[in-house]
């Protein structure tokens, strides 16, 4: 990873995570599912672009940057984090059928249960819950709380994971997300805090991030599919470990396949974090564009995400 731009100021930072992880999303979208490789494949010589595909239309952003606009409109319309307020838009976007959900998150979203033991209840009934569906949308959050402090900001990440997914595991890598994120925008070298990081992490959970965050870990190695948490967390941090740039690392994360759009959301989120707006390529950002099902056809744009990301910063 090349050392800290001096130039990148912290709105800039938390501008590039919001934004990163929203481009990220669009760029790996058509390739979901697909086999490794099939972006540069279908780029050789560079210059990567956004394309439609799978459903999806050029630019257009997937349920992980939905559901990451959701939360921010939350923390910033309730001024705190209001969790029965998040599950709520959560509930209504689910109920105006999105073109993409996952599985569990519909789930528990259209339980009928308490916003407050729908996820355990689901959790209970299936003990499986360890997806990476709170992971994916923790960019708008992560910079709303890094403000807050080591322990605060991975508190919140657990509490904002905890309302759809059961899973103690969800909860650990949503909060490992938020610190990277936090100490990124700081102008510090997140891979380099790994260690203290965690060591904050629940000790039930500690020893398996520690394998798949090592520097010698690679994603061939991982034992689930890139959309368990676990995997995603690890390859996102592969990604921006083993390159020099926004664009290099985003790239790297589609050509893993798999969940190539949460993986490069997660990607997008750190290495924007890392590297600030400046190194987002301005092609990627004039297409993106963001469907709200169940919000009256909104329909964000760059320049309206990136209007969330200043007040987030705030």
């Amino acid at each position: 990873m090349t050392d800290r731009d001096p130039a990148a100021t912290r709105s800039g930072r938390a501008a590039g995570a919001v934004l990163g992880a929203a481009v990220g999303d669009a760029l790996g979208a058509p390739y979901e599912f697909g086999p490794a490789g099939a972006l540069t494949a279908r780029f050789p010589a560079g210059g990567v672009e956004l394309v439609a595909g799978g459903g999806w239309e050029r630019g257009e952003a997937t349920d992980d940057t939905q559901m990451a606009v959701l939360v921010a409109e939350s923390l910033l319309e309730k001024g705190e984090l209001d969790r029965p307020d998040i599950f709520d838009r959560f509930r209504r976007w689910a109920a105006a059928d999105p073109k993409d959900i996952g599985i569990q998150t519909e789930s528990v979203l259209t339980s009928g249960h308490p916003w407050d033991l729908a996820a355990g209840i689901h959790f209970n009934s299936t003990l499986r819950a360890a997806g990476n569906g709170s992971l994916m949308r923790a960019a708008t959050s992560a910079v709303a709380f890094a403000h807050a402090g080591r322990e605060a900001t991975m508190d919140a990440a657990r509490r904002i994971a905890a309302l759809t997914h059961g899973d103690r595991a969800a909860w650990e890598g949503t909060a490992i997300f938020h610190e990277l994120v936090r100490l990124a925008l700081a102008g510090a070298d997140p891979l380099a805090e790994l260690p203290d990081v965690l060591a904050a992490v629940d000790p039930d959970h500690r020893e398996r991030y520690a394998t798949v965050l090592a520097p010698d870990w690679h994603p061939d190695r991982a034992t689930e599919p890139n959309g368990a948490v676990w995997p995603c967390l690890g390859s996102a941090v592969w990604a921006l470990r083993t390159t020099d740039g926004f664009e290099r690392a985003l790239t790297a994360a589609v050509d893993l396949g798999g969940d190539t759009d949460t993986v490069a959301a997660v990607t997008g989120g750190l290495a924007g974090a890392r590297y600030g707006l400046a190194a987002i390529p301005p092609r990627w950002t004039e297409p993106l564009h963001v469907p709200l099902p169940g919000s009256g056809g909104r329909v964000l744009r760059a320049p309206d995400l990136l209007r969330l990301a200043e007040r987030l910063a705030r």
